[in-house]
């Protein structure tokens, strides 16, 4: 919600998009699949450092999220495209790519400081700042995953609004990997809530399909009416 309320004076979607966004997190929150059971921190974790460095890395992933969703808007717009209508939906395209470029901004700029305060966290923890834990080498890799996504204008080839949607669409399963699959496929200092291993549902299978149709759909059409 921060995301939208950050851009909505410029771009109204984007708060009814970040409204989505929030329903659907707190909607798989309460699904109840992962073990509801309430247990004492560990030592580690008791430190003002877990709200401050917490919620800097989280606020990124809402940044991230926002970009993902308006990646997937503007891929329906492309695929929407006709002779009648081609002007206006250019025009809003772009007009949605400049905010999901701004919201990639602002949270590469979160996750990047949040990933510094962790490293202090680190040093006064465990006695050193950096250690390429699993948790922290995927942090660093979404960093550079956004890094490359925010810079690929300066790519010719890739310098266009699909080469970025879609780059801000596929960009978020790195947010999810570190989010996520760290935590019950890898083992590390940040593993505090690891148990058994969980099978990749099928459901992950199928969303990357879906995505990867759509993308190549998109293309097919803006290709088709971007060169009129």
């Amino acid at each position: 919600m921060l995301a939208g309320f950050s851009f909505y004076k410029k771009a109204p979607i984007a708060l009814a998009a970040t409204a989505v966004l929030t329903f659907l997190i707190l909607y798989v929150a309460h699904l109840s699949w992962m073990n509801p059971e309430i247990t004492n921190l560990v030592p580690v974790l008791k430190s003002y450092w877990l709200t401050i460095h917490v919620a800097v890395i989280t606020a990124s992933y809402g940044f991230f999220a926002l970009g993902s969703f308006l990646g997937i808007l503007n891929l329906f717009l492309m695929i929407l495209q006709n002779k009648q209508n081609t002007a206006r939906i250019q025009s809003k395209i772009s007009e949605l790519t400049r905010i999901n470029e701004a919201s990639l901004i602002a949270g590469i700029y979160l996750l990047t400081i949040g990933t510094f305060l962790g490293g202090v966290w680190a040093n006064e923890s465990w006695g050193r700042y950096w250690g390429w834990d699993p948790k922290e080498t995927w942090a660093f890799i979404t960093i550079l995953i956004y890094a490359f996504v925010l810079h690929m204008r300066s790519i010719p080839s890739l310098k266009n609004a699909y080469a970025f949607n879609v780059g801000s669409l596929f960009s978020y399963f790195s947010v999810l990997m570190t989010y996520f699959g760290v935590n019950y496929y890898l083992s590390g200092l940040h593993s505090y809530a690891q148990g058994d291993p969980m099978p990749v549902p099928n459901m992950l299978y199928y969303t990357i399909a879906f995505f990867v149709g759509l993308s190549v759909f998109a293309y097919q059409i803006n290709k088709k009416y971007e060169k009129k």
